[in-house]
C-alpha cells in the first residue's frame, strides 16, 4: 500500500465531506458537492484530472433528455450491469443530501454517453418507484444482487429526520436512525418490497456493504440510538425464483467497530477496507482485507501504510473508493496557515505496481457511504455555507490550447482581465460568471467612442437580454462614460415643414323654408 499527496490547484473547495465518485472506464468522476452547483459547471458532476500530482476538476455536461439531478452528499450508490459479461455498466445513485439540508427519496440512473479530450456528456434518469418505497434518508446503502438469472437492488440503513409532527423549532433538523427494514427495488418494473428481520433489530447507518452474487454482507456502521459502534456482522442472503422474493439474515462473528470506512475492491473476490471511525473522536488507522469465497467471508488485518502526521494527528478524515483499488482521502487544512486550500488531499493504491496496470476486474460491486456525517458523531462539522473558488483557469476544458498572438489582438489591450472604467469591479482572483453566456472569462463588449475600447457588460449594469440583443444587431454600443459625450455631438437631423391641409369650411345653416301647409300647422299649434 503507497500513500500519495496530491496538490489540488484548482476548486478544491468544492470537494467537501459526502463527496462521492464515479469511475467510467478508468476516468473518476467527482459528484456531491456543498452548495449549488454555478453556472459554469450547472451539472456539479467533474473529471477528476490528476497529472503529475496535482488535481484538477473539469466540468461535464448531461444530454438534452437528462434529469435534474441535484448536488447529493452521503447517497448510497452501486454499479448495475446489463449482465455479468457486459463491459458497459451504470451507477444508481439513491437518496442524499442536497445543499438545502432537504433528504432526497429519488433514485437516479445514470450512464456515461460520450467522452472525448474536451467533453464528457452523461445522461441521468430519474426511476419511479411504486409499492413500499423507503422514505427519504442518508448514509444507507445499496447494492445489486443476481439470483437465478434476475437482479435486484438492495437498500438497507441511513438516517432520516424526525417525523414532521414531531419536529420542533429548537431541533428541527434531527435525525433517528430509519427502521432496520431491507428493501428490494426491481428495476425493470419499479416496484419495492420491504422485509422486516428478527435478526436485525437496531437501525444501522454509516455501514460498509459487499455483494457477491445473492449475498450481501452488511460490516460495522453506527447505532445513533445507542450511541455505539457494534461489531456486527450480517449476511443477507436473496433468493430470486418464479413467485415473491425470499430474503434471510445470519449474524456472523468476527465483526469489526468501525464506521463511515471505505472499500475498494483490489481482485475478483478481494476488498480492501480503510479508514472510518472507531469511537466519536478517534480514527481507524488499521487496514483490513476482505475475502469473499465459498459462500463465505474472511476478514484479516493487513499492513497499513505509512500514515503521515497531519493524518496520524487530525480528528476528521473523509474518502472514496476511486475505482481499481485505490482511494481518495481528505484531512482539513490547517486554519492557522496561510493557504488556499481547504483540505489536505492523498491517493490511497491498495494494490501492487503489476497489479494497477492490469485491467479492473468487476465481477463483484461493493457499496459503502462516502464518510460518516461529521454533524452526527463529532462537533467538528463545517457548518460554513458552501463557498466557490474561480480562477482564470478553473474550468480550461482543454488544457492543450495555448495562446496565439495571431488569434486576437494584444492581451495587454484587450485583455478580459483589464480595469474597463472607473466602477469597474472585476477582478480574476474573485470573479464568478454572472451571465448564462459565460464560462472562464468576462463577457465584453466594444465602446464605439472616438478611439475605442473594451468595457465589461457586468460593470455596464447590462441584462442578458441586452448583451444578447448588442451582440446580434448591428448597432453602436457606447459606455456609461462616453454615452452623455456621444449624445451631445449629435447633429440634429434636419425636419421637413408639415404640409398643412386646408381647413374644411364651416358648414352654414340653411333656412327652412315654410310651405303654406307648414305655416297652417304652426298657426293651429300655438293658438
Amino acid at each position: 500500500m503507497s500513500l500519495q499527496m496530491v496538490s489540488a490547484i484548482s476548486n478544491s473547495s468544492l470537494i467537501q465531506p459526502g463527496f462521492s465518485l464515479l469511475n467510467f472506464d478508468g476516468h473518476v468522476f467527482f459528484f456531491g458537492q456543498k452548495g449549488w452547483p454555478k453556472r459554469s459547471c450547472p451539472t456539479g458532476v467533474f473529471l477528476l484530472d490528476i497529472k503529475q500530482n496535482e488535481l484538477k476538476m473539469k466540468p461535464a455536461i448531461f444530454s438534452k433528455d437528462s434529469c435534474y439531478l441535484p448536488p447529493l452528499r452521503y447517497p448510497a450508490i452501486c454499479t448495475l450491469r446489463g449482465n455479468a459479461e457486459s463491459d458497459k455498466y451504470q451507477y444508481i445513485i439513491h437518496g442524499g443530501k442536497t445543499p438545502n439540508n432537504d433528504l432526497s427519496d429519488k433514485i437516479y440512473i445514470i450512464s456515461l454517453v460520450s467522452k472525448n479530450s474536451k467533453r464528457t456528456t452523461f445522461q441521468c434518469i430519474e426511476k419511479d418507484l411504486a409499492g413500499d418505497v423507503p422514505e427519504a434518508r442518508y448514509g444507507h446503502t445499496i447494492n445489486v444482487v443476481h439470483s437465478r438469472g434476475k437482479s435486484m437492488s438492495v437498500i438497507f440503513g441511513g438516517r432520516s429526520y424526525v417525523p414532521l409532527g414531531q419536529r420542533t423549532t429548537e431541533k428541527w433538523n434531527s435525525v433517528v436512525d430509519c427502521l432496520p427494514s431491507v428493501f428490494l427495488v426491481d428495476f425493470e418494473f419499479g416496484c419495492c418490497t420491504s422485509y422486516i428481520l428478527p435478526e436485525l433489530q437496531d437501525g444501522l447507518s454509516f455501514h460498509v456493504s459487499v455483494a457477491k452474487n445473492d449475498t450481501i454482507y452488511i460490516l460495522g456502521g453506527h447505532s445513533l440510538q445507542n450511541n455505539i459502534r457494534a461489531p456486527s456482522l450480517y449476511k443477507l442472503k436473496v433468493d430470486l425464483p418464479l413467485g415473491s422474493p425470499a430474503v434471510t439474515c445470519t449474524i456472523l462473528p468476527g465483526g469489526i467497530s468501525v464506521s463511515s470506512a471505505v472499500v475498494t475492491q483490489i481482485g475478483d473476490t478481494e476488498f480492501v477496507l480503510v479508514g472510518g471511525y472507531q469511537s466519536d473522536n478517534q480514527k481507524r488507522l488499521v487496514c483490513n482485507t476482505i475475502v469473499l469465497e465459498d459462500n463465505k467471508i474472511e476478514i484479516v488485518e493487513r499492513e497499513t501504510p505509512r500514515w503521515t502526521p497531519d493524518i496520524k494527528h487530525c480528528r476528521i478524515w473523509f474518502g472514496c473508493d476511486m475505482g481499481k483499488g485505490s482511494v481518495l482521502l481528505g484531512i482539513p487544512g490547517d486554519n492557522k496557515q496561510m493557504i488556499s486550500d481547504a483540505n489536505y488531499f492523498y491517493i490511497l493504491r491498495c494494490r501492487g505496481a503489476e497489479e494497477d496496470e492490469e485491467e479492473e476486474l468487476t465481477a463483484q460491486t461493493c457499496s459503502q457511504t462516502s464518510t460518516e456525517d461529521p454533524g452526527d458523531s463529532t462537533p467538528f462539522e463545517d457548518s460554513e455555507e458552501f463557498c466557490f473558488s474561480a480562477e482564470a483557469s478553473s474550468f480550461d476544458v482543454d488544457d492543450t490550447d495555448t495562446y496565439n498572438e495571431d488569434d486576437e489582438e494584444d492581451e495587454s489591450e484587450t485583455g478580459y482581465w483589464i480595469t474597463c472604467s472607473a466602477s469597474c469591479n472585476v477582478n480574476i482572483n474573485t470573479w464568478v460568471p454572472f451571465y448564462s453566456t459565460e464560462l472562464n472569462k468576462p463577457a465584453m463588449i466594444l465602446c464605439s467612442s472616438r478611439d475605442g475600447h473594451w468595457v465589461h457588460a457586468q460593470c455596464m449594469d447590462l441584462s442578458e437580454t441586452m448583451l444578447l440583443h448588442l451582440s446580434e444587431a448591428n448597432v453602436k454600443y457606447f459606455c456609461n462614460e462616453h454615452v452623455d459625450l456621444n449624445k451631445g455631438l449629435q447633429t440634429p437631423k434636419k425636419v421637413g415643414q408639415l404640409k398643412k391641409q386646408p381647413m374644411k369650411p364651416l358648414r352654414k345653416k340653411k333656412a327652412m323654408k315654410l310651405t303654406p301647409v307648414k305655416k297652417s300647422f304652426l298657426r293651429r299649434l300655438f293658438e
